[in-house]
């Protein structure tokens, strides 16, 4: 509403009407989010503490793919048809 009101020139832009209480009551969700995250933290922490997970996550980046196989083209391909 704050952007209408300074798009269309109604009230300040610096001022929005709003009191302490209110402007309180917007951070709180903000400190909630951040001790969730802190939460999830400590608990991916616990949870990766195992030594075998630990091991699994250190080496994930040198993983072995197998190769993919066949060529770029697939059997429903128009192009380059059989040689009857």
């Amino acid at each position: 509403m704050s952007f209408l009101r300074r798009l269309f020139g109604g009230g300040s832009g610096g001022d929005d009407g709003r009191s302490a209480d209110a402007a309180a009551a917007d951070a709180a969700p903000a400190i909630d989010d951040a001790e969730r995250d802190r939460q999830l933290v400590r608990e991916d922490a616990e949870r990766t503490s195992d030594e075998l997970i630990a091991r699994q996550l250190r080496f994930a980046d040198r993983k072995w793919t197998p190769p993919a196989q066949g060529g770029p083209r697939r059997a429903d391909d128009a192009e380059g048809g059989d040689d009857k």
